[in-house]
């Protein structure tokens, strides 16, 4: 059996369900059509007896997936369109159903995997990142939060390594991604095809770990010390004045969260705590409020703007500091949306949104 799209390929090999993601020019970003191709399709290969295990990876050589298509996020929200709104909606039933599929789950995460793609992986139940793996959840700096469930994942790794992570939108390799929890499992980029071609005979878990390699020490632990010192603070201001005082490290890092929004770095700190208390479903329902009260604010279309529309890198922030940011107005990116709130159950289809 083999069904495809131009942008997403699913095959059938022996009882491996196989999806690539088929947009290489554009580092495979993801769009509505494509996140609605594939919950199609494992919700069809979750209830067929002759598939055991589901993979996902990525077409060309650039990586799994550079995340959503933040172009026409761009375009949709100069439009004043919904066409964001309703991409989120699919593309975190997406996130909810890889995170408890009930058959093995394969993400080959080789190279880039930022935003929504750690949201197609790294909630899945065997995840494999390669020598060139860059990973990370790069929202902050284009004014926007981590979202896909990533606050979920980062507000349970280590000490405070994922505060670091989320707030810095740092990048990360393989050993920094199985490190903070992003991943589990290391494999030589070169044995990708050969493992494929063995999943579709063996057992997943048993076939992962005979392709498994040893894993780099990540340069996140020894920093760890400082991390969790200076990203204890639920104030992000309080944040950066540790770090400028914990030396040549921390002091760059200081340097770089003045250069993120502001909005969106205060944002993610409340997102990230918040999540530490929820689950994935309720931190995906506090993406979609978050996110729709991004599209209407000034922050996320002009990070966008000056990092891929015109690449100035020098975005006007609105507020332009930390300490002009109000708590009450942080607070309010949290409120419920009503009758717009997104709804998430194991058996809901998309078409029910």
């Amino acid at each position: 059996m083999s069904t495809s799209s131009p942008d997403v390929l699913s095959e059938q090999r022996g009882h491996l369900g196989l999806i690539t993601l088929n947009r290489p020019t554009a580092m495979n970003a993801l769009t509505t059509g494509m996140v609605a191709a594939m919950l199609d399709q494992f919700q069809l290969w979750e209830h067929d007896e002759s598939v055991s295990t589901v993979a996902v990876r990525g077409a060309g050589d650039r990586g799994l997936c550079a995340g959503g298509d933040i172009v026409a996020i761009y375009h949709d929200i100069l439009a004043g369109g919904t066409d964001t709104a309703r991409f989120w909606r699919v593309e975190y039933e997406l996130n909810a159903l890889i995170a408890r599929y009930p058959k093995p789950y394969v993400a080959l995460m080789d190279g880039l995997v930022l935003g929504g793609g750690i949201g197609i992986s790294a909630h899945g139940s065997l995840r494999v990142v390669t020598e060139r793996t860059r990973a990370g959840m790069p929202e902050t700096t284009i004014g926007f939060v981590p979202d896909v469930g990533g606050t979920y994942l980062l507000s349970r790794s280590p000490g405070e390594t994922g505060t670091y992570a989320a707030l810095t939108a740092a990048h990360l390799n393989a050993a920094d991604a199985i490190f903070l929890g992003l991943a589990d499992t290391m494999v030589e980029s070169s044995q990708l095809d050969a493992l494929v071609a063995a999943l579709a005979e063996g057992d997943a878990a048993d076939v992962v770990g005979q392709f498994a390699v040893q894993v780099p020490d990540s340069g996140l632990a020894p920093r760890q010390q400082w991390i969790d010192t200076c990203f204890a603070s639920d104030d992000v201001g309080e944040i950066i004045h540790q770090l400028q005082n914990q030396g040549p490290d921390a002091a760059e890092t200081a340097a770089d969260l003045l250069a993120k929004s502001p909005t969106a770095v205060s944002v993610t700190l409340a997102a990230l705590r918040r999540a530490a208390d929820l689950s994935l479903e309720e931190t995906l329902q506090q993406d979609y409020r978050v996110g729709l009260r991004f599209l209407g604010g000034p922050d996320f279309r002009e990070g966008i703007r000056a990092q891929v529309i015109d690449k100035d890198r020098t975005p006007q922030w609105r507020p332009a500091t930390v300490g002009e940011i109000r708590q009450d107005a942080v607070d309010r990116y949290f409120e419920p949306l009503g009758a717009d709130e997104l709804l998430l159950n194991a058996h809901q289809h998309r078409g029910a949104n």
